[in-house]
């Protein structure tokens, strides 16, 4: 896949609104974490956070949805607390917020 992170996560995030449509409506949401390689990076929260089917609403619904949306071989991941649905360290998790302008940093201007 010949995206940057950035552009797949800007891409996720403009669309989450659409594609969690359905996770809302069994009372759940989705939280976007980052991204890395073609993969997405999720948390489902709210009712759906720890249900047993959030493995299929995953795969099956969000992954589906973004494909159809984004590309057809995007791989979304739902961090879980399992190792192997680990976000790795290195992910993209959006732009850096800058740092507020304190007193002190100010006065060397």
């Amino acid at each position: 896949m010949q995206f940057l992170d950035e552009d797949i996560y800007e891409a996720v995030k403009n669309y989450l609104p659409k594609v969690s449509e359905y996770v809302k409506s069994h009372g759940g949401d989705i939280k976007l974490l980052g991204t890395k390689d073609g993969a997405v990076y999720i948390t489902l929260t709210g009712a759906c956070g720890g249900c047993s089917m959030s493995l299929m609403t995953t795969k099956m619904v969000v992954e589906k949805k973004l494909r159809a949306l984004i590309h057809p071989e995007l791989q979304v991941v739902n961090v879980d607390g399992t190792p192997e649905n680990k976000m790795p360290e290195d992910a993209y998790t959006g732009p850096k917020k800058e740092e507020p302008q304190t007193e002190e940093k100010m006065v060397g201007l």
